[in-house]
C-alpha cells in the first residue's frame, strides 16, 4: 500500500511575526521537495479541520475555544514571548490536528501503510491548557487519543525525535493506559523539561537526553540502546511520529550533529518494527526543524524511509 501526504493550504497561511524561525518558508521549502519525482507515488490528501470533540480529548475545551476567539482579524496576538496567533492561525492549526486525525483514519482502515503530515503550527509543546514553542494544539497526542477512541486501538507508541522534549506530549502520555512515549532530544535545552528519571507515574515515558553535539552515531546508539527495543517490547497497534528536524547539524536553535541520513536511518528502523508489530501502521506528523534547506533534504529522507 502507498504513502499519504496530508497537508492544507492554510498552513501556509499561519504567520508567527517578522523574524520567526517558524515561518512558512519551512513549510514551502518541504511541499517543494515533495514535488519531485521521487515522491511521484505519494497519495495526496487535503487536511481536514479537526472537530473540538477531538482536541478536547487532549486539551480543557475552553482553552481551545478561547485559542479560537484570540485569533486576530488583522496583525498579531502574541501568547508568550515566541507564540503568536495571527489571522489564520486557527485554521491552520485545526486543519494540523485534522491532519494527524485523518492519517489515522486512513492508516487503521488500511487505504495506506503510512502517512506523513505536513503541517505546521507544529504541537508537541502545547500542554492541557496551555500554548508555548510555536504550538496551539498538540496534533501527535490528538491523534493518538483519536486512534483510541475511534478505532479502538489499544497500544500506541509515540517516538519523538525532535531536538527539544516534546512536555506537551509527555503532561498527556504520563495519565494514558496503552500509550509509550519516548522521546529523544538535547538537555539540558528548552524546555528544561525530559530528564531521564522522569518516567511518569505509569512507568510508559520513555526520556533519551542526548549532550550538546551529539552526532549521528551517538544518536544511533542512543535509538539502538533505549527507544526501539522499548518499542519492540510494547508491541505497538499503532506508531506515532514527532518528526522534527532541529537535530540536524545546521539547525540554528539547538546544538546536535545529525544529517539527513541519520532520520532517514530511524525512520527505516520504525517502519520495520511497524511491519513487525502493525501491519506497517506509521502516522508522522512534522515538528520543528529551522534551518530551510536541511529541513527540506531532512523531511525528503524521512518521506522516502516511509515509501519504500
Amino acid at each position: 500500500m502507498p504513502t499519504s501526504l496530508f497537508t492544507h493550504p492554510s498552513c501556509l497561511r499561519h504567520e508567527n511575526g517578522p523574524g520567526h524561525p517558524e515561518s512558512p518558508e519551512r513549510l514551502k521549502a518541504i511541499l517543494a521537495e515533495l514535488d519531485k519525482p521521487d515522491y511521484a507515488a505519494l497519495q495526496r490528501r487535503e487536511a481536514p479541520a479537526a472537530t473540538l470533540d477531538q482536541i478536547a480529548r487532549v486539551h480543557d475545551r475552553t482553552y481551545a475555544e478561547d485559542i479560537l476567539s484570540l485569533v486576530p482579524k488583522q496583525g498579531y496576538a502574541p501568547l508568550d514571548s515566541d507564540t503568536a496567533l495571527s489571522p489564520h492561525s486557527g485554521e491552520a492549526a485545526l486543519r494540523a490536528a485534522g491532519a494527524a486525525c485523518a492519517a489515522v483514519n486512513e492508516v487503521m482502515a488500511g487505504k495506506a501503510t503510512n502517512a506523513f503530515c505536513a503541517v505546521r503550527p507544529p504541537g508537541h509543546h502545547a500542554e492541557h491548557a496551555t500554548a508555548m514553542g510555536f504550538c496551539f494544539f498538540n496534533n501527535i497526542a490528538i491523534a493518538a487519543a483519536h486512534a483510541m477512541a475511534a478505532h479502538g486501538v489499544k497500544r500506541v507508541a509515540l517516538l519523538d525525535f525532535d531536538v527539544h522534549h516534546g512536555n506537551g506530549t509527555q503532561e498527556w502520555a504520563e495519565g494514558q493506559d496503552g500509550v509509550l512515549f519516548c522521546s529523544s532530544h538535547e538537555f539540558p535545552l528548552y524546555p528544561g523539561t525530559g530528564h531521564p528519571q522522569e518516567k511518569g507515574p505509569k512507568g510508559n515515558i520513555l526520556n533519551i537526553a542526548l549532550p550538546h553535539h551529539t552526532d549521528g552515531a551517538g544518536f544511533r546508539r542512543a535509538m539502538q540502546e533505549s527507544a526501539l527495543p522499548a518499542i519492540s517490547r510494547f508491541a505497538p497497534e499503532l506508531i506515532l511520529i514527532s518528526a522534527g528536524f532541529d537535530a540536524h547539524r545546521a539547525d540554528p536553535l539547538a546544538n546536535l550533529r545529525l544529517v539527513e541520513e541519520d532520520f532517514g536511518w530511524i525512520t527505516a528502523e520504525l517502519c520495520a518494527l511497524a511491519q513487525k508489530f502493525c501491519k506497517g501502521r506509521i502516522v508522522s506528523t512534522l515538528e520543528g526543524g529551522y534551518d530551510i534547506d536541511a529541513l527540506a533534504r531532512s523531511v525528503g529522507a524521512h518521506v522516502r524511509a516511509l515509501m519504500a
